[in-house]
């Protein structure tokens, strides 16, 4: 593991159940859906490029949403997401690979498995058409990639600073998102993207993630260099649990054309 510094006990948890638990019972060979692509379809249809994310709770969210992941994923997509993301990781977020499964079979978008990867095994236990690699906790990054395009993945390295993201580059990421939040102390700050994405080179698909929860949060992201917007709890809205998961969509997917939280 990189890490540098001490990491908050939600964190240390996770990553500690996430070493406890198993691979899967054989190589997984994905025929996945391309991301670029839909990132170009959104784009030419007018909606920003956002991969809402199914996350029935997480330790820094204000309660959980017990709705059928597959129901919450087609109203994402009904909203306009081009891509979902999937929570994987069972004891701290309710997520599993079932729930990836049976949403992959009913979305036409990518699908990103959300998890905490720290060994190739473990890529083996679902199909999924990106997979999520994070810098910071993972000690062979560049083998990970290479085994993850080698099932058919398409790897998402996730940075949080310049010195992550030259370590991902360095190890042939394609596709990065940066994370607004420090993982090491759970705070958001979108100031974190706006400093790392100058650096980004212009032919690597990059990914704002967390923090964003407005629509003009998602203009600062995209006027930063947002290629896309990886947005969970603003769309989930954890705290009410009858929100409009369609709705919430829609509102920042139509961000640049549209007032700051107007929508006809």
């Amino acid at each position: 593991m990189n890490s540098r510094t001490e990491l908050a006990p939600a964190v240390a948890s996770i990553l500690e159940a996430a070493r406890e638990r198993p691979g899967g019972d054989g190589v997984v060979d994905v025929d996945a859906r391309s991301l670029p692509d839909a990132l170009v379809r959104a784009e030419a249809d007018g909606r920003v490029p956002v991969i809402a994310e199914v996350k029935p709770t997480s330790p820094t969210a204000d309660g959980t949403r017990d709705d059928d992941p597959v129901e919450l994923a087609e109203a994402m997509v009904e909203g306009g997401a081009a891509a979902i993301s999937v929570l994987t990781e069972p004891s701290h977020f309710g997520g599993s690979p079932e729930s990836l499964t049976r949403i992959r079979e009913a979305v036409d978008v990518p699908v990103l498995r959300k998890d905490f990867v720290l060994e190739e095994a473990q890529m083996d236990v679902v199909e999924a058409d990106l997979l999520l690699l994070i810098v910071r906790f993972v000690d062979d990054l560049e083998g990970l990639i290479a085994a993850a395009r080698e099932r058919g993945f398409q790897p998402l390295v996730e940075v949080h600073d310049r010195a992550e993201l030259e370590t991902a580059l360095e190890a042939g990421a394609e596709i990065i998102g940066v994370n607004n939040r420090d993982l090491a102390r759970l705070e958001v700050d979108l100031d974190t993207f706006e400093s790392v994405a100058p650096d980004a080179p212009e032919e690597v698909t990059l990914i704002a993630e967390s923090g964003v929860s407005t629509p003009a949060d998602v203009r600062r992201m995209r006027e930063a260099g947002a290629d896309a917007l990886l947005i969970g709890s603003a769309i989930m809205d954890h705290g009410s649990g009858d929100s409009d998961v369609t709705e919430n969509t829609r509102r920042l997917v139509h961000a640049e054309n549209e007032a700051d939280g107007a929508h006809t």
